[in-house]
């Protein structure tokens, strides 16, 4: 998620109780006896329904749903989490180390060793650990072995989870294989159907089977099938998630709802304008919206319109803006404008008192403007065109959203419209903000994209304009690095002849990474040369040398698609990278290239940051109650670190907080009902705190308020982190959740793009006893 275009439950005590005979037991007995033989088989199926309850009595200790009792979960001794954590810092697969681990007496030893297992991802682990999801004694660490292997994403032995996914295996686990499935199936090769329909048959089969259990289906179940489903997207899924959209708890109409948005279902139309209508959950509204905008269904058009408008719950009414956008009718621009012209109105007074820097009605009114530009395309509606001119000359042109819309409505205007009177001789003539340049670059590729049924017999002249603003801004040598990444895109998005000189220019002499990746990676767009891969293979060892992997990446990529033994020899230069993450990406380009290549350089081992001491410093934390009061622009909100789930996540946060990494940088990312996103020094959603961390995957779900590591791949995580607006299933299991926040979720939902962290102060204190 780094640069991207709920609580944990302890274990349920298990209730017993001492059954006694009743009374009329004498005068039953005959009767039973009698009967016996030909009761048999209705007593062998309840005796596993019994036993079933039974197992799933004890919740994994980080259920979704809250036990109604609970208990600490035991210790894992610290020398054993130590050999784990190093096992899991080198990416090192023993069966010998980590696999001996899986007999241990301790259950809660057990978990944690299969929990490596699956973050280390080497498939070899996976013969080990299904024995463990099948036969281990304690349910919960069935589950974990179920949750690893979907970590490891291998096809081999995954078929060992369908059976898993029936009754009389407990809940926890059914849940678990299910969700494992879902990982599995979204990673397999485009061309294996077979297993593809497998996995997608026993997904849809545990949700059918779920909707129509009595007396008491399972939630987990519930919900982490239809997560599953939307990553498996297995045939007819929609339908069966549309069972799902009349269910009496509103988090499952929700996710069910976000399901079928994210399956681009048209199976449901019907009861997703029943739970927009009048549910009275904001999330399950939301997701509804979505969900009809997805599907592009013109009849919800009306009450879309409604929600946009009128709806009490902010989420609900960003997502039927955005659904309005995908249904394109111009009879939205109206009330769209109204509301647009008061959010403007509201935004001007609270800048005017002296108040917040970003007003939080800016959010809203930039979703506003975004829609308006979709209904709106190639109108050159003046009203619109006047209140993006106010919105952007009191912004300064920062904002993409509005760039964006002004090129879609009238784009031969937006080249006659301020900075564009100097922006064609030397785009710092205008002094802007390296942010305004990089937006109006998104604005120019807008013009780029654009075929004459848009844009009209003017097209030609309005394009080649703004190719000339694009090139000043390139060649003018004070323009500012960031902004570079957004202009070289929208250079590529015109197609010019040139492209690839441009970008192999950028490639080679760009002092900033993040400039000379986007270059590799346009490169890798154009046709196949031989300057290309010389040029290529030039910036390579450069780029093995940079403190950001990025451009090395972006090179690597580039050259896989170069498809010539020139390329092949430098992607193998990149297996003897002092960096895991190239050694792996080149291994496994290598592997693509030529099957059978690279697959021994892909199982080497990491070299791990840590010592023995920061374990120690880490672990330490799992009796603390660790606290960070993060002060903002608009206010403070606190997040409670959870040293247990993500102890490494966890100590790199405070570490950073602490020396004042944190203070005075800016939210750079905010997506209303989705996240807020900060921690990078940068500013532009790429930079870090110059190392990686890797991932601490958990069973912790993305619920609202849950803070998570952004990434740019696996294992790179550093100082960027996010909160969440809503729940947000789709990334479980995806990105390291290491704390939620406990207070202060209304000033999370007000701050606003540019908002800045004033300062994260860091307590621990013991946990009560």
């Amino acid at each position: 998620m780094r640069n991207e275009r709920s609580t944990c439950a302890p274990a349920r005590a298990v209730e017993t109780r001492d059954e006694t005979r009743p009374a009329n037991t004498r005068d039953a007995w005959p009767f039973v006896a009698t009967h016996l033989c030909s009761l048999a088989p209705l007593l062998f199926i309840l005796a596993l329904v019994a036993n079933a309850h039974a197992q799933t009595s004890r919740t994994p200790r980080n259920a979704r749903t809250k036990p109604a009792t609970a208990t600490a979960a035991p210790l894992v001794p610290e020398e054993t989490l130590i050999r784990i954590m190093r096992a899991e810092d080198e990416r090192r697969w023993d069966i010998d180390d980590l696999g001996a681990l899986f007999s241990d007496p301790s259950a809660a030893v057990r978990e944690r060793a299969v929990l490596a297992a699956g973050r280390i991802g080497d498939p070899r682990a996976v013969p080990s650990i299904v024995p463990v999801m099948q036969n281990d004694r304690d349910v919960s660490v069935r589950a974990m072995a179920a949750f690893a292997l979907g970590e490891i994403e291998a096809v081999r032995d995954a078929t060992a989870l369908i059976p898993a996914t029936r009754l009389p295996t407990p809940d926890a686990v059914r849940a678990r294989a299910v969700e494992a499935l879902g990982k599995i199936a979204a990673a397999l090769p485009r061309d294996d159907k077979v297993s593809a329909k497998l996995f997608g048959d026993a997904i849809t089969s545990a949700l059918t089977f779920e909707r129509a259990r009595r007396p008491a289906p399972s939630r987990e179940v519930i919900l982490l099938g239809l997560t599953a489903a939307l990553r498996a997207r297995p045939a007819d899924a929609g339908k069966v998630v549309a069972l799902y959209l009349n269910y009496p708890d509103a988090r499952v109409r929700a996710d069910a709802a976000n399901t079928i948005s994210r399956l681009r279902s048209k199976d449901a139309n019907e009861q997703l304008r029943a739970v927009l209508s009048s549910d009275a959950d904001g999330v399950a509204r939301a997701n509804a919206a979505r969900a009809l905008g997805s599907a592009e269904d013109k009849s919800a058009f009306d009450l879309l319109l409604d929600h946009a408008v009128n709806d009490r719950d902010e989420r609900a009414r960003v997502s039927s803006l955005r659904a309005l956008a995908q249904l394109r009718d111009a009879r939205a621009a109206d009330a769209l404008l109204k509301r647009g012209e008061a959010f403007f109105a509201e935004y001007k007074s609270e800048k005017l008192s002296g108040g917040a820097a970003h007003p939080s009605s800016l959010n809203e009114m930039l979703e506003i403007i975004a829609a308006l530009g979709r209904v709106l395309a190639n109108t050159s509606d003046n009203r619109t065109l006047t209140l993006l001119r106010a919105v952007r000359e009191t912004e300064g042109y920062v904002d993409p959203e509005t760039e964006i819309a002004f090129a879609r409505i009238a784009p031969a205007q937006y080249m006659r419209e301020k900075p564009f009177a100097n922006l064609y001789l030397r785009a710092t003539e205008n002094k802007l903000a390296w942010q305004a340049i990089s937006a109006i670059a998104q604005g120019l590729a807008e013009v780029g994209s654009m075929s004459s049924e848009h844009a009209g017999n003017s097209l030609v002249t309005v394009q080649a304009d703004a190719q000339i603003a694009l090139r000043a801004i390139l060649s003018d040598h004070a323009t500012p690095a960031l902004a570079l990444p957004d202009v070289l895109r929208a250079v590529a998005a015109f197609k010019p002849l040139d492209a690839d000189t441009l970008m192999r220019e950028q490639l080679l002499h760009s002092d900033d990474v993040i400039v000379r990746a986007t270059a590799a990676e346009l490169l890798g767009n154009e046709s196949p040369g031989v300057e290309t891969t010389r040029a290529l293979a030039a910036a390579l060892p450069r780029a093995m040398r940079d403190e950001m992997n990025d451009a090395a990446l972006a090179v690597l990529e580039a050259l896989a698609k170069q498809k010539d033994e020139d390329a092949a020899a430098a992607i193998r230069s990149a297996l003897e990278s002092p960096d895991y993450l190239l050694r792996v990406r080149a291994a496994t380009l290598l592997h693509s290239l030529n099957p059978g290549e690279g697959a021994e350089e892909r199982i080497q081992t990491a070299a791990t940051r840590y010592h023995v001491a920061d374990y120690r410093r880490a672990l330490a934390r799992r009796n603390s109650r660790v606290q960070a009061i993060i002060t903002t622009d608009k206010g403070p909100f606190t997040i409670e670190l959870l040293p247990e789930d993500a102890p490494l996540n966890v100590d790199n946060f405070v570490e950073l907080a602490r020396r004042g990494f944190f203070n005075g940088i800016a939210f750079h990312r905010v997506v209303p009902n989705f996240v807020i996103q900060g921690g990078d020094p940068r500013g532009d959603g790429n930079g870090g705190p110059g190392y990686q961390i890797r991932c601490e995957i958990n069973e912790v779900p993305y619920d609202r308020g849950a803070v998570g590591m952004a990434l740019s791949g696996k294992d790179t995580g550093g100082s960027q982190w996010f909160v969440t607006h809503s729940p947000q299933p789709h990334l479980d299991g995806g990105y390291t959740v290491f704390g939620r926040v406990t207070q202060g979720m209304e000033v999370v939902d007000k701050i606003a793009r540019g908002d800045r962290i004033r300062t994260v102060t860091v307590t621990e204190m013991p946990k009560r006893r």
